[in-house]
């Protein structure tokens, strides 16, 4: 889905919104504010559609009942703050959170107004729910993977190209998650023989400067941890991985869609409906303290096979018989 094709399908709700309330006039209006991705991204807007087409599936349709006031974070922490406040001041019967970022500066803006979060890592280490089964907060959802699984791209990487002894890793350090899944890496990283170098991804001229550095000087991999800059970096980041013959582990579906080698990572889109159930519940008059936080139950490995072939790399036989779906 085009942003414009998502616009146009929101908008014109939208415009409808007055006349339907008219139509429907012993029917309560409901808000529902949403601090999600990268408006231009067309993953972002598709998971979007997802989550407005599950509402409708449980009775909220656009203009009849409710209405959703979307921002797009971008993965820029000024951004995502400033959206925060303007969505609060909007006086929302209810949140969706997209991101540990996202879900950090809406708790620091409200500790009233239900949050629904989705994709988000480790929520309890970073602070923002008690604990999975009992929230105890304002906030509850769908949780992204806890800190351990970042330790898992590394073995993957490792499995892929054995003799590999150098990974530069992608984060970003702006953000909670960032320092914890680099953390994880770092502390697993000497019993695989393998040194790391961070590598920022809050700017696209330092990523390419310093992966072209990396590449230059050290023959090994790349680990592109889960933050929304790096997705808003997704294509320059999958391009230079080709370019310079890097095999790399993604966090994400998407970068292997886009051409990426091989990700690791649980079904995001589910999560989207899981959450439009949840603000389902929550209008209907659950509380977030007693809405436990759901942890993903299965993780998919994606491999690219034509990625593959144009590094040169064999995939071994116990990897490749472990793949969910092969793209050939």
């Amino acid at each position: 889905m085009r942003r414009r094709e998502f616009i146009t399908l929101v908008g014109g709700a939208a415009a409808a919104w007055p006349l339907a309330a008219r139509a429907q006039q012993g029917e309560r209006m409901r808000r529902l504010g949403a601090l999600t991705g990268i408006a231009d991204e067309p993953v972002a807007l598709a998971r979007a559609a997802v989550f407005t087409k599950e509402l409708e599936q449980l009775g909220w349709s656009h203009g009849r009942n409710i209405r959703i006031d979307y921002r797009w974070g971008g993965g820029d922490p000024e951004i995502i703050r400033r959206h925060a406040a303007e969505l609060v001041a909007l006086g929302p019967d209810v949140i969706l959170a997209t991101g540990g970022p996202a879900l950090e500066r809406m708790l620091q803006v409200t500790r009233s107004i239900p949050i629904v979060f989705a994709v988000v890592p480790d929520p309890v280490g970073s602070g923002f729910v008690a604990r999975l089964s009992r929230p105890g907060g304002n906030a509850t959802g769908f949780m992204q993977f806890e800190y351990g699984l970042s330790g898992k791209w590394l073995e993957l990487l490792k499995q892929l190209v054995p003799g590999v002894t150098q990974a530069a890793v992608l984060r970003d350090p702006r953000i909670t998650a960032g320092i914890g899944q680099f953390a994880v890496i770092q502390a697993m990283a000497s019993s695989l023989g393998m040194e790391v170098t961070p590598i920022n991804t809050t700017d696209a001229g330092e990523i390419e400067r310093a992966l072209v550095d990396f590449a230059r000087s050290i023959s090994g991999g790349l680990v592109v941890t889960a933050a929304a800059s790096a997705i808003a970096q997704r294509e320059l980041i999958v391009a230079l991985a080709a370019r310079y013959k890097l095999p790399a582990v993604y966090s994400a579906r998407d970068y292997v869609g886009s051409g990426g080698l091989i990700s690791y990572a649980a079904d995001f889109t589910e999560q989207y409906r899981g959450a439009a159930r949840y603000v389902d519940r929550i209008l209907r008059g659950a509380k977030p303290a007693d809405l436990p936080v759901q942890a993903p139950t299965k993780y998919e490995l994606v491999i690219n096979l034509k990625t593959a072939k144009a590094l040169g790399l064999d995939v071994p036989a116990t990897v490749l018989a472990r793949a969910d779906e092969v793209i050939e």
